[in-house]
């Protein structure tokens, strides 16, 4: 069964671009090289963000929550407001277009 882990918060005002650029050249290399990492989502506006991961089961989801996920929102934190709400969910489908 694949999982996904959204990562939900609110983001600084104006600092949207910044964020995605730092998540494109420091935060997603090291999503590629974690084992059952599958693919990511990102979806930014000026209320909030939500980054959505998919990995290949629930175990190596959880690892990556213990081992590497810490050190990634330590550089995140200049341009994210408080905490981050994670939660994991079983991928019950998903759907491509044909």
């Amino acid at each position: 069964m694949q999982f996904a882990r959204n990562v939900q918060f609110q983001v600084k005002t104006g600092k949207e671009k910044e964020l995605n650029t730092l998540f494109e050249k420091e935060v997603l290399p090291v999503l590629r090289k974690q084992n059952g990492f599958q693919e990511e989502v990102t979806l930014v506006n000026p209320q909030g963000a939500h980054f959505i991961s998919f990995w290949d089961n629930r175990k190596n989801a959880e690892t990556y929550e213990k081992a590497t996920y810490p050190s990634l929102l330590a550089k995140l934190k200049e341009y994210i407001v408080g905490t981050p709400q994670v939660e994991m969910y079983e991928t019950a489908s998903i759907y491509a277009r044909a």
